[in-house]
């Protein structure tokens, strides 16, 4: 049976846009109790008089680690704890390393990398202390393939994978899953893409996937029971196909692929298990 997020304090990050938007929107109607944080304070400040509710929201830098401290501190200081943390802020490079601008590859790494790093490392206490919670990070196919025309935005990618996969084992003693999401290409702005109809003519064309494709991941998640962890749905824009179910053992993990409910519009999704 499907648990309930109403009522849950949740941290989404990079939410001023994309992503992170259409999980606000989509936790707001279901009852959570949202912070929000991104770089636009205009952006956030618009998104939260629509959503309305308890709903609070700062604007912060998350390649800065103060600022990834001042947004835990203010979670905890507003609502008391930290049910759910959705680490989505992420940055795009794209190119050739030979002719790759250092200073680019440095605001991408802190953002993708450090800015995640800093998130989990600083909310995890307080959902140890609480022994609960739960994390979910935004990754990407690139985290699970070397792209050659994106090296350096997979590797931050293959970084979080990595990450994602070690603390989950570290904290699953005090009862609080760790996930990632990885997404295929998602229709959105970070690859300019505002146009409605353009996105609407690529999706029908399984080009891509829709913000809400991956909020509705998400909130599958985060709604298993508590004894069933989720490591990471894999998203691929594609024609829905039978997929065959397999199974395997790898040191006490098992994981299947299995055809999503319909409310994933049918594009399949990789369902790793963690137990």
């Amino acid at each position: 049976m499907a648990e309930s997020v109403s009522g849950k304090i949740m941290i989404v990050t990079g939410a001023s846009s994309g992503i992170g938007r259409a999980v606000a929107r989509q936790f707001a109607a279901a009852g959570a109790k949202l912070a929000l944080f991104a770089r636009s304070e205009a952006k956030l400040k618009a998104l939260a008089a629509e959503l309305g509710g308890e709903t609070f929201f700062l604007p912060v830098d998350l390649s800065q680690s103060v600022h990834v401290e001042r947004m835990i501190k203010s979670v905890v200081d507003r609502f008391g704890r930290i049910d759910i943390l959705f680490a989505n802020a992420g940055s795009y490079v794209a190119g050739q390393a030979a002719e790759g601008n250092s200073d680019e590859w440095d605001r991408v790494i802190s953002i993708n990398v450090n800015g995640v790093f800093h998130a989990v490392r600083a909310a995890l206490p307080h959902m140890m202390a609480r022994r609960s919670g739960d994390i979910v990070v935004t990754s990407s196919i690139s985290g699970h393939q070397a792209i050659h025309w994106e090296p350096v935005y997979s590797a931050t990618k293959h970084a979080v994978q990595s990450f994602v996969h070690g603390v989950r084992r570290q904290v699953a003693p005090y009862n609080i899953r760790v996930g990632a999401l990885a997404p295929g290409m998602v229709l959105n702005e970070l690859w300019g893409l505002a146009d409605q109809e353009e996105i609407a003519r690529r999706v029908a064309a399984h080009h891509g996937l829709l913000n809400e494709d991956v909020a509705e991941a998400l909130m599958f998640m985060l709604t298993r029971p508590p004894h069933v962890a989720i490591r990471e749905p894999r998203h691929v824009a594609a024609a829905a196909r039978p997929v065959t179910r397999r199974t395997r053992s790898d040191r006490g993990a098992s994981s299947a692929d299995i055809t999503p409910r319909p409310s994933f519009r049918a594009k399949p999704i990789c369902l790793d298990r963690l137990y």
